[in-house]
């Protein structure tokens, strides 16, 4: 006789998915001794069938990966990076990008509705410390054929979070009852035992690694106690270090079984007048639409810009509309917007960017 073999669903529109994703995407702060408890609890999803879910999920690529992110920068010189790439050169830069820099995070080819732009690539680039960002776009540009670039450190961040399942169905202008709150960026120093433990902790999951009690394996890999290891990734949190724990959906791919997430990202641009920049930012960033916003200076180039955010969807026309809720709400608190603008991310590609001292050093005798 035959036995029938249950398929676990791998679809983030399955029910029971969609309560653990609403919770795992963006919803853990900081460090979790017991992440996947957490998951169980804040969901009501029994605890084994939300192991068994996340791991089906990442094993079919409905879940591209699952770690402990990190404010990284708070441990990092970073900077999104604006690239003026020669037309023919725009996809070869970006896959050298992509493929051969471990400490470029995100790789975005973007276009604008305004009319061509001379700055389609867009980069996230950390460099540890000790060691120079400016040198390093300058060896990336020597490497891709890139003409110019510009470097745009965010100065404040005020939302940062990617929930996209508690995200569909949003309404226009939603947002939370209370401004964003607002996170300073200032560089942390770490001891080497600290190191250890901050490379074991964020090393993304396998499957097999997801267990209740998933920190035991990741403290003998950085040769210490558990009491050690949860001790110090506690006081990272304190040192606002920590980021989240998160499954990470796929932004645009088709997921496993080929949905989509989103089929669209937006870089939102906003120049409102000198000194209004955390104002705004908080009222940014209190929109629901938005997982990322932040205080970046860009200068002439892009119309003295200095309040971006990024928000995505699966329809170009209720993006936009977002934008205008939240342009129309700028406008009600009594804040001048002199120049806005979309830029549209197409191809793009997303990893965890590189942050330890020593990677840096062994990527650098290499190329």
């Amino acid at each position: 006789m035959l036995l029938s073999v249950v398929q676990i669903p791998i679809s983030f529109t399955d029910l029971i998915n969609a309560r653990i994703l609403a919770i795992s995407e963006d919803r853990l702060t900081g460090f979790q001794p017991d992440p996947l408890g957490a998951i169980a609890n804040q969901s009501g999803v029994e605890l084994p069938v939300v192991i068994e879910r996340i791991q089906a999920m990442l094993r079919a690529g409905t879940i591209r990966r699952v770690r402990q992110t990190l404010l990284a920068t708070n441990l990092a010189q970073g900077a999104l990076v604006a690239w003026q790439v020669p037309e023919e050169k725009l996809h070869s830069a970006f896959d050298w990008m992509f493929q051969n820099d471990p400490f470029s995070g995100h790789v975005v080819i973007r276009t604008t509705d305004t009319g061509a732009t001379r700055y389609r690539l867009w980069t996230t680039v950390k460099v540890p410390a000790g060691f120079s960002l400016v040198k390093h776009c300058e060896l990336l540009a020597s490497k891709t054929g890139a003409e110019q670039f510009i470097l745009l450190p965010a100065k404040k961040l005020f939302a940062l979070g990617v929930g996209h399942v508690r995200r569909r169905g949003l309404e226009h202008g939603s947002r939370a009852e209370v401004l964003a709150e607002v996170t300073d960026v200032n560089m942390v120093t770490l001891t080497a035992e600290e190191w250890k433990v901050l490379t074991a902790l964020k090393r993304e999951f396998q499957p097999e690694e997801l267990t209740p009690n998933l920190w035991v394996a990741r403290a003998g890999e950085a040769g210490v106690t558990l009491e050690t290891f949860l001790a110090i990734a506690t006081d990272f949190d304190r040192r606002k270090i920590t980021g989240r724990f998160s499954t990470f959906l796929e932004h645009v791919k088709p997921t496993g079984n080929g949905d989509r997430v989103t089929r669209f990202n937006a870089l939102f641009h906003w120049a409102v007048p000198a000194g209004r920049e955390i104002d705004a930012g908080r009222e940014v960033g209190r929109h629901h639409i938005m997982t990322h916003a932040y205080w970046r200076e860009t200068g002439e180039e892009f119309h003295h810009v200095n309040i971006m955010g990024v928000a995505h969807g699966t329809d170009k026309e209720l993006l936009l509309a977002h934008k205008a809720a939240i342009d129309r709400h700028l406008v009600e608190v009594g804040i001048p917007v002199s120049y806005t603008n979309v830029f549209w991310g197409g191809r793009s590609e997303i990893k965890p960017s590189e942050i330890t001292p020593q990677a840096y050093q062994e990527w650098i005798s290499r190329v």
